[in-house]
This record gives C-alpha cells, structure tokens and sequence, in this order.
C-alpha cells in the first residue's frame, strides 16, 4: 500500500477551521451557479439516471462522456471520436464497371426488378458494409458511504457544459462537478462536501474487450488496447486521482480515497488514428492539466463553452406551471398538451449545446450518435449515412452562429476526395469524385449495403452545399477559392460523365433511387433502383448552379461552368403527378409507402431554395401537396424525419404545422434528457440528427435568408405570441436580433459583415436608423424593402 501523508489535524481549532472552510467553499460554489441566464439553459432532474437516454451528455469534440448521477455508484460513459472499429480498405469493386450499361439498359426498358438484382449482385462494393465506432469503456466512482439520500439535484448547465449533482447523506451535503474541457482536452471530476474529511470512494476503469487496467504510481490508472482483438487501433485512456486531505492508493485495477475533503480526477484518452503513442499523449495531458486548480480548468472551459454558446439567445417565454419543475416533469407535461414554450427554446439551445460538445475544429464530424455511443455494435455502426442524416446534423451550424463547430464537415468533405476518385472511376468509369450513402472514419465511399439503399451516388454532392452555404454566410474568397471551389467542381466532374440519355432526350443519373423508398411498377413489381430520381435532378441542379455561380467570382473556369449551364438545360424539370403531388421519380409511380420517413422529392423545396412559394408558387403548391399526403400516412416516424417536416413546414410559411411537428417531437421521439429518438425494433434510440435538424426547424420558423433576401419571422406560430431571438446568422454575412409581440414583429437589429443592399421581407412596415440617424428604406412590394447596410454597423429597424 502506498500512501500520500494525509493534511495534520492534530489540532481541534484547526480542525474547525478546515469544516468552516469547507462548507463556505461549498456554499459559494453551489451559489456560483445557476446565473440568472443559465436557469432558462438549464436541464435538471431529482434523481439520477436510470438509464443510458436519461444521463447527461458533456463533450469537447474529440472526447464525450454521459453522466449518470448515481450517489452509491457514478457511471461516466466514455468516448473517444476515432475509436472506430477496422481501418483504411479499398472497398472498390472492379466487377462493377463492366455491368453498369447493361443495369442502366434494363431501366430504361422498363425492366427494375431484374435491373436492381442485377445491380446488386455486380455494382456493390466490397465489402458491403463499415465497421462500428465503439464506445471506450466507463469510468466508475464507487461510494462506501449508505443511507438515505435527500434533497438530490442532477443538473445540466448549458451555458458552461457543467453537470453537477448535488445531494445529503449522513448529514453532510455531497457536490459533484464534471465536465469536458477543451482547451485542455480532458474530463475532469471534482468530489466535494460541506464537512472536512468526507469524500471517500474508489475509482475504476471498465470495457467491454480488447483492453486492460492497469495501475501507473499510488494515484492513476492506465487502459490500454487494441481494436478488434488486437489488430486494430491502438488506444489508452488514463485518470489520476488528485486528493485534497485523506489518504490514495492503488490496489489492483482500482484508485481508492479515503476521508478526503476533496478529490479532483481527471481523465484523457486518446488512439493512434492520426499517429503518435497513445499512452504518451493521454500522459502529457494529465500533466500539464494537473498543474492548474479545478477551479481554473472550469473558468477556462467556461470560457471556451460559452464564448460560442452565448452567441445566440431565445426566448419564447416560461414554463406555463409555477416554479422550476424538473425537465423531466416538463416533458411530460408537454406530451400531456400543457403549453410551455420555454421548452421549445431549451430544445433549441440543447441542439447548439450538442454541436458544440460534439463538433470542433480539428475534429471528425458529428455521426448518427454525434459522439456518444455505448455500445460495441451500435446500431448501423453509428456511421455516417449522407442520405440526410449527416448533413442534417449540420443544418444550424450557420444559422446558429456556430460556423467553427461546421468545420469538422468541411474537412471531411475534403478526406472523402481521394478514395472518391478511386470509385468514380473503378465503378463508373468516371472522372471526378463521388461518394454515396454511408460512410466511417476510414474513407469508404463505395455502394454499401445493397443496390436497394446503397446505390445512389449523390452523397458528396450533396455534402457541397455545405461549402456554397459557408461562402454565403461567410464571404471568405479565400475559402471560396481554395477549399469550396475545387471540391465542388470535382464533384461536378463526375456526373460530367456520369449523366446518360434516358431515351426522350433526357441527361438523367442512373442507375439511383430515391433515398431508402420504393415504386410501384405497373404490372405490380416494387422496385428502388431507377433512373433520374426528383432529388438527384435537385441536387445535380443546385450543384451545377453553384459551381457556376463559384466559377463566375472567381473568373475561372468559363468553358467549364457554361458546359454545366447546357447540361442542366438537358436535365429534367420538377413533374407534378396526376394526383397534384410532386413526383418523386420520373415517372408517376404508385407508392408501396406513402407515408414513408424520407422526404427526398422535397429536397428543392429544403434545404435547397429551387422551390419557393414566390418564385414557383405551382411546384410550391404541389411539394405542399406531398408534403401533406406524406403526413397524412403516418410520415415523420422517426426524429429526424420529424425534424425535417418542420423545415419544410417552414419554408411553407406554415408556422402552426411547423410547432405540430415539434410538439411531436417532444411527444414521440424525445428521451428523458432530451435525446432525440429513433425507433429500433421494440425500442428506441439516440439519434443526434434529430436534434440538430430541430434547431434548424426553430431559426427557419423565425428567419429565412435565401434568395437574396432576409425574411423576418416567416413562419412564427400563433401560439409564440411574444419573444425575441439574438445572435442569428443569415446568407449574405448577418447577424440579425428579432423582438415580437402579439404575433407581430416590433424590432429588429440587422449588423452586416461588409457594405451591402439589404433586402429585407416582413408583415409590417419598418422604419430604420444607424447610430442614431435614419437610413432611408425603400419599397419594392408591399412586405419588401430594401436599404443601404454599412459593413460592421448595426440597422435598427423598428415597426411603424
């Protein structure tokens, strides 16, 4: 047994000193938060978590943990961002490319159900499938103490990413703080009590395989290992146990404290996914981690959080029952009809909360889980699936002020080019780059799973416009230029070549589908493999119509960019079927599902803007007209797709059938802690796209800015009468703040990144001044104005 020399406490005045001071270091931290702000961000529950989608999530980008609160036993579920399952393979098929022309013909006589099984015998990759992101394992905190526990409290602090639990026993009221800093890469735990000498526990380190524990010194512990019975990556993941008073020693796998009046622990992890020893690297860590106070790590972490967190306010009023009910009692209520808008705004700001704990710089992106995955074998690997759900994920991250935490994306996109290329021309015989509809951490980018879902090559296209949307928002012709540019002219590249005639003169894609659905045949047949699906007509002509428009600032490119001018003249035009709906293939096929989960003919109407209610008021019409159909069938069964009715509910300016879709949300696919849920067989799992897809939802409901235009609270329900909304960021380089009340808006404040005419849409006549003086405001229709924005400076606009 080693020992560390306990504090001297020979002496009973010294003793009386140490218990004062303990208890009015505890008074002053738990009365250090809440801050008035942060009760609004606030989750809270009265007991700890029974189960994994009821303990709070913290995270950094590259390490997540969930918090569970026990006060026998705390579980800190552990994550670390590249701790994916497998490695670097070429899953390129070379049997693809000598069978395409025979599927494509097939399709084209009319013949899908033999072209789909021919296409998945022969034009799938191999192997079909990825390999699992795991979780890393558990840290455990065992408590020798027992008895009754009273006055609990588990918290979520969203503003400073701190979870605290605090609670009695014996007597003696127990703080517990932890959280995922970024600046130093760490998850630090501090243990504390109103009384000297009462923080007692054992600290352990748990996975389900492919690791060991192991003791390093009287005060850390060591898990080491290699994936996939030893032949994959390699990781470590060490905590050491920093005591203030008591007694530490390690005895076997375990750190134990004893009569501590405090313990401080902290945790990193980290694998060889990007080089370097693991070990080394958690050790250098801890090290320059441990030489600071905790009280410094959290100001330094709060710092860090709530620089981005506070960028951006909502309020759209206050729990509807007296008090500060539990988040639990409040989402229950919810789901019972009680009106409470103010969960509304806490489901928004958990949304940019998850980004920012999930999404760095310098980080891999958010995936289905965003990084907080227990499991070994996650359901559908916790991947990447760019059918939506990835780029879902990332909808706000513009919107909400949080362009960094988009970062992860752009970067990805950038690693998907070179294996890309290998299976443009492998399977296709093509130039450019593609990819298709999942991916993992390793690159793959051929056709997975089978011909049925895997077969659509319009993964990375549609990831490009998430580098058009950062130049919109941004500005920056430097990124423009050397990152947006080059990639989304390489994907343009590949359906250069990939786009075939479809026999009525016609350049369509194919063989496709529309995302995970099916058609029916007229001689019965179902079939998801086709030619020319609605959504890659959409993606391929907002791609092409943004390369041009990339190509024209840049002044590069001429030849190039009118070459896609013909192309797109050639491609199909939006068909509404005999029914009034938007047809979702090329044909005006029945539905084996109509109320199938994916909106993907919608796609033009969001997130892209080809189909606005201005700008083509029938196709509008007629996307509504799907919109409902789908609905009516029992569409929006899972979060996500829940998610994305509210988007395009909003881009409908149907603001109530906008909040039905959130309180369905709430009611159907919310976990205890606010984990949006898919359902799995019996049961139901997290899903991050959810989520961020909300949040989303929520700031298109109160501004939209495309077109050119900015349009004020487009889509506001008549049951938000009253609020504002601050820090948003709009197309065209703007923040914009938003005041209402009675369902009108009353204010709005426009700052504009550089010199620029805004044209601005709004219900009511508006008034405006900058720094005092009037800028003249012109009409250009009855709800549009515009006015002369100088760069930096903020328009006040006021209703008249």
């Amino acid at each position: 047994m080693i020992e560390r020399r306990p504090l001297h406490r020979s002496k009973s005045r010294s003793r009386l000193t140490r218990r004062s001071l303990a208890g009015l270091s505890l008074l002053l931290l738990v009365a250090a938060y809440p801050t008035a702000g942060s009760v609004r961000d606030r989750l809270w529950y009265p007991a700890p978590a029974a189960e994994w989608n009821a303990a709070l999530p913290i995270g950094n980008g590259r390490l997540a943990a969930m918090v569970f609160g026990g006060t026998d036993r705390e579980r800190v579920q552990l994550n670390e961002e590249t701790l994916w399952s497998g490695g670097p393979r070429r899953a390129d098929n070379p049997e693809a490319l000598p069978r395409l022309e025979e599927v494509r013909r097939l399709l084209l006589e009319g013949k899908a159900v033999e072209a789909q099984e021919l296409a998945d015998r022969f034009l799938m990759g191999d192997p079909r499938t990825v390999r699992p992101y795991q979780t890393l394992g558990d840290l455990w905190i065992d408590f020798p103490d027992q008895g009754p526990v009273t006055d609990y409290r588990r918290e979520l602090l969203l503003d400073s990413a701190l979870v605290r639990i605090r609670y009695r026993r014996n007597g003696v009221l127990h703080l517990r703080e932890i959280f995922a800093s970024a600046p130093r890469n760490i998850i630090a735990v501090r243990l504390s009590a109103d009384r000297p000498a009462s923080v007692s526990c054992s600290v352990s380190l748990s996975r389900p395989a492919d690791a060991a524990v192991r003791p390093s010194g009287p005060d850390r512990l060591v898990m080491e290992g290699r994936l996939d019975g030893g032949t994959g990556l390699r990781f470590a993941g060490l905590v050491r146990a920093i005591p203030s008073g008591g007694a530490i020693r390690t005895a076997g796998s375990r750190i134990e404290i004893r009569d501590a009046d405090s313990v401080v622990l902290l945790f990193a992890a980290a694998t060889d996914y990007r080089g370097g020893n693991p070990g080394d690297a958690c050790a250098k860590r801890l090290a320059a981690a441990g030489r600071k106070k905790f009280s410094r790590l959290l100001s330094e972490h709060a710092a860090d959080f709530g620089g981005l967190f506070g960028r951006v306010t909502l309020n759209i009023g206050r729990p509807a029952s007296e008090g500060d009910p539990a988040t639990d009692e409040r989402l229950s209520a919810a789901r019972s009809g009680a009106a409470d808008n103010g969960l509304f705004a806490l489901f928004f700001q958990f949304g940019r909360y998850l980004m920012i704990s999930g999404s760095r710089p310098g980080s891999l992106p958010l995936n289905l889980q965003g990084k907080w995955n227990d499991r070994m074998d996650p359901p559908w690997n916790s991947d990447y699936h760019m059918n939506i759900n990835l780029q879902m994920n990332y909808w706000p991250a513009e919107a909400a002020n949080l362009a960094e935490c988009g970062e992860p994306l752009l970067d990805f996109i950038e690693s998907l080019r070179p294996p890309g290329r290998e299976t443009a021309r492998i399977h296709y015989g093509c130039g450019g780059f593609v990819a298709h509809h999942l991916t993992d951490a390793w690159g793959f980018t051929s056709p997975a799973d089978g011909a049925q879902w895997g077969l659509w090559p319009m993964g990375a296209a549609w990831l490009c416009r998430h580098l058009w949307d950062r130049w919109l928002y941004g500005g920056d012709r430097d990124f423009l230029e050397k990152r947006a540019y080059p990639a989304m002219a390489e994907a343009c590249e590949f359906f250069v070549d990939y786009l075939t005639e479809d026999g009525n003169g016609r350049l369509v894609t194919g063989p496709s589908l529309s995302p995970e659905n099916t058609y029916r045949l007229p001689d019965g047949g179902q079939a998801a493999v086709c030619m020319g699906p609605t959504m890659d007509i959409a993606i391929l002509t907002e791609l092409f119509r943004n390369t041009r428009a990339a190509a024209e600032l840049l002044g590069k490119d001429e030849g190039f960019a009118s070459d896609l001018q013909v192309l797109t003249s050639f491609m199909p035009r939006f068909q509404t079927g005999s029914r009034g709906r938007l047809q979702e293939w090329l044909e005006d096929y029945g539905e084996p599902e109509p109320g199938h989960r994916h909106f993907s003919h919608l796609y033009g109407l969001y997130p892209s803007n080809l189909i606005t209610l201005r700008g083509t008021p029938e196709t509008a019409a007629a996307a509504a007209a799907s919109l409902d159909f789908r609905m009516a069938n029992g569409s929006g069964s899972t979060g996500w797709s829940r998610a994305w009715s509210v988007n395009l509910w909003a881009r409908l300016e149907q603001g109530d059938s906008a909040l039905a879709g959130l309180r369905e949300m709430l009611r159907t696919h919310t976990a205890p802690n606010l984990f949006d849920l898919h359902p799995l067989g019996s049961g139901s799992v997290f899903q991050i796209d959810g989520n961020l897809g909300a949040a989303a939802g929520i700031m298109e409901m109160l501004l939209q800015s495309q077109n050119g235009e900015l349009h004020l609270l487009p889509a506001l329900p008549k049951a938000w009468p009253d609020g504002d909304v601050k820090g948003l960021r709009a197309r065209g380089g703007y923040k914009v703040d938003l005041s209402w009340r009675d369902g009108k808006l009353t204010a709005a404040a426009v700052t504009a990144d550089r010199p620029v005419v805004c044209r601005l849409r709004s219900s009511v006549r508006l008034s405006a001044a900058c720094q005092s003086k009037p800028v003249p405001v012109r009409s250009l229709t009855d709800d549009l104005v515009e006015f002369q924005a100088a760069g930096g400076k903020t328009v006040v606009l006021s209703a008249n």
